[in-house]
């Protein structure tokens, strides 16, 4: 689906089209397309819808909770014969480290984040462990939610875990994720009737949007700008498939 619903998909679509039709104005509809959804105004205006209103907050300003909850957010396994595993972004384990060494929270709390498809890698919760135990972090306050696949399993399995831990209280957490998705997974796990103190990071558009019309090389396509409204889309997607059925 994030194939077909996005603007290479769409552009695809169109050249199997006229492959069909033999009509060479949609040769034109897709270059169109393709020149729009690679515009670096129109990848950055994508990326600033889905992460309003979110800003980033100081740590001083956050109430204490529970849990700090710590989405998974993506590890790899680099070429060459090596144990180590790459960061995709370091920030929601950055900040959940911070926000428990201000004393936030009594628990820190990974999800266990997994890709089927690559049997390398162990559940994300696995590893944040670990690496949480370099940082001095007590093994007693670390908890990982058995592996999930997406956000909806994820909201499910830190309400399962704060069902065993805290059965008689109430649910409230910090919720620490990349600010695109902060909206939806704000929303997964309020319908889990957990009580969400959204803490969004790994911000991707600009913090002035003047900085992108003001610069001519955002006014051109670039693979990076398509690679930026492609990843927007999957987003979009994301929330509408929630919104439907979840």
């Amino acid at each position: 689906m994030p194939l077909i619903f996005s603007p290479l998909g769409l552009v695809l679509f169109l050249l199997l089209s006229f492959l069909f039709l033999k009509k060479y104005k949609i040769i034109y509809y897709a270059i169109f397309a393709l020149v729009f959804f690679s515009n670096g105004i129109v990848a950055e205006s994508l990326m600033r819808f889905l992460e309003y209103p979110w800003q980033r907050k100081e740590i001083e300003s956050i109430d204490k909770a529970y849990g700090i909850v710590v989405l998974s957010g993506g590890r790899k396994v680099p070429l060459g014969n090596t144990k180590i595993i790459e960061w995709e972004d370091p920030d929601r384990f950055i900040a959940g480290i911070e926000l428990y060494k201000y004393g936030k929270g009594k628990k820190l709390i990974f999800t266990g984040g997994f890709n089927p498809y690559d049997s390398n890698l162990p559940p994300e919760g696995n590893i944040y462990m670990d690496e949480a135990l370099a940082f001095e972090i007590p093994k007693k306050d670390l908890l990982s939610t058995y592996p999930v696949l997406n956000t909806y399993q994820e909201a499910k399995a830190i309400k399962r875990l704060l069902n065993e831990k805290i059965p008689n209280e109430k649910k409230n957490i910090i919720l620490i994720t990349s600010a695109f998705h902060m909206k939806r997974a704000k929303r997964t796990f309020e319908k889990e009737g957990i009580f969400v103190q959204p803490f969004p990071v790994d911000f991707r558009s600009s913090k002035s949007i003047n900085a992108i019309f003001s610069n001519p090389s955002q006014w051109l396509p670039s693979s990076s700008s398509l690679n930026k409204t492609s990843f927007a889309f999957r987003e979009l997607l994301g929330r509408i498939v929630y919104r439907i059925f979840m």
